[in-house]
């Protein structure tokens, strides 16, 4: 039961970590699995800036709502066949980032281009379909695309990442949109020129590819703590 509890507390605040830091708004979620099962805590239907640990839902593999009060968000099937699919997935998180949106919208793949970019150094691949993904069969279409990455970017849409643990699933989602903001930032300073951008070699990124216990402790103490004092939209 106090696992449960640390394990809400966790999702709760992830959940608020993504709306102040400008990844989401009104929309996105982060949810994470109860270890050893196929149910997953889940957010109800609201901005993730509201986020609370005491009005989460219970959902299965299957999407269907085994505990809770409320509705869930809709693209609630994100996350149920990436568990589905991914026995080694903890956590899931789905948000809207403009930068990632951006590059995905001017045919731009994701390259690592500073040192917390290093965890992508196998690729983002890209789900094309635009939409919401409201329907199971949507789910397992971007499953698959995602694979047995760390992240995929949904063109004109947002991003996904899975990873073993909530705290680090929302950091390598931050990570990725300072890393896509900076790619817009050195693309823009270059001429819109990619072949000026002098991204990281295979080598190079492997040397910084730290999504380590400690990297995730140490981000993950910085934005726990600006989300709990910024204010809601700021």
């Amino acid at each position: 039961m106090e696992a449960e509890t640390a394990l809400r507390r966790d999702v709760a605040l992830a959940n608020r970590i993504i709306e102040r830091f400008g990844l989401s708004n009104a929309f996105g979620h982060v949810s994470a699995r109860i270890p050893g099962s196929n149910r997953f805590v889940f957010p109800t239907r609201r901005s993730p800036g509201f986020a609370n640990e005491n009005d989460l839902l219970i959902l299965d593999t299957d999407g269907n709502i085994l505990a809770g009060n409320g509705s869930p968000n809709t693209e609630f099937w994100i996350h149920a066949r990436t568990y589905a699919v991914r026995p080694d997935v903890e956590s899931v998180v789905h948000a809207h980032p403009p930068a990632c949106v951006c590059l995905t919208q001017i045919g731009q793949p994701h390259r690592v281009v500073h040192n917390q970019g290093g965890c992508f150094l196998h690729g983002v691949p890209e789900f094309d379909r635009i939409g919401l993904i409201r329907t199971r069969e949507l789910g397992d279409q971007l499953a698959q695309r995602l694979g047995m990455g760390l992240a995929v970017m949904m063109r004109g849409h947002g991003i996904t990442t899975a990873f073993s643990d909530v705290r680090s699933a929302t950091i390598a989602a931050c990570f990725l949109e300072e890393s896509a903001e900076l790619q817009l930032r050195m693309l823009a300073a270059a001429g819109g020129d990619p072949a000026r951008v002098r991204a990281f070699s295979p080598e190079e990124a492997e040397r910084v590819n730290e999504l380590t216990p400690h990297i995730v402790s140490r981000a993950w103490e910085y934005y726990a703590a600006v989300a709990e004092t910024r204010p809601l939209g700021g």
